[in-house]
């Protein structure tokens, strides 16, 4: 395997499958056999999933809500998402750990990196809840962060969207895709990969992304074993 151990990034949002709002079980069986392929593997496998699909602390915001009120709300938000996610790894029978950012010791454990890498160490797949744990700071910020804590070999940015391009290719049909492109290429043409901060960090810290498409079946196999998908943004 190209890869010993990786930071999947999940959107919240794709947890909703077809539904407009919530987590479809149908997507949450998907994923898991998905990961499942890879940990059978050997794989090494961290998660940070965002809160999309229940609360978004910006759009609180924009109607009115308190900037680090909305924040705490979507950290808790992911934490319902790394609930249910950590539920059907387990229906697939691998082992988990759900830890955050935040304590709230009745359903998962604190944070401690030294913990998490142990766990990775012993195939068990870590669930990472609520962020940084900081209002302000975005979950691709967090998915970085507990990337680099971890010496994760590369970030997994699983999107609805097989890549990086030059321009929005759903809105524009002549948009080019890049098999690869370098962190500063990406600020120079000012292409959406992650939020700033997190690309930053990421760029900084020399830790690889993979932007590719998590809903179609069997492409976290291949990126694991070293097949170009997606798009693959590095020094």
């Amino acid at each position: 395997m190209k890869y010993k151990r990786i930071l999947l990034k999940l959107s919240g949002e794709a947890l909703m499958g077809d539904l407009q709002y919530g987590i479809d079980p149908k997507r949450l069986a998907e994923y898991a056999n998905e990961i499942k392929q890879i940990h059978d593997q050997g794989v090494e496998i961290a998660i940070v999933i965002g809160g999309g699909n229940i609360f978004r602390g910006v759009s609180g915001v924009s109607s009115g809500m308190d900037r680090v009120q909305g924040d705490y709300m979507g950290m808790l938000a992911t934490v319902i998402n790394g609930m249910a996610l950590q539920g059907a790894l387990e229906d697939h029978g691998m082992l988990t750990r759900l830890q955050t950012a935040l304590k709230i010791e009745s359903i998962a454990e604190p944070y401690i990196k030294r913990r998490a890498v142990r766990h990775l160490e012993k195939n068990r797949i870590v669930i990472f809840g609520a962020g940084t744990g900081n209002p302000y700071f975005t979950t691709d910020t967090a998915a970085v962060l507990r990337g680099i804590e971890i010496n994760a070999d590369v970030i997994l940015k699983g999107t609805r969207v097989d890549g990086v391009y030059d321009c929005d290719p759903e809105k524009n049909s002549n948009a080019i895709k890049f098999e690869t492109i370098s962190f500063e290429d990406v600020l120079k043409k000012g292409l959406n990969v992650m939020d700033t901060t997190a690309f930053t960090l990421s760029q900084e810290n020399k830790l690889p992304i993979v932007v590719f498409d998590m809903n179609k079946v069997g492409n976290l196999l291949k990126i694991c074993q070293g097949e170009n998908v997606g798009t693959v943004v590095d020094n």
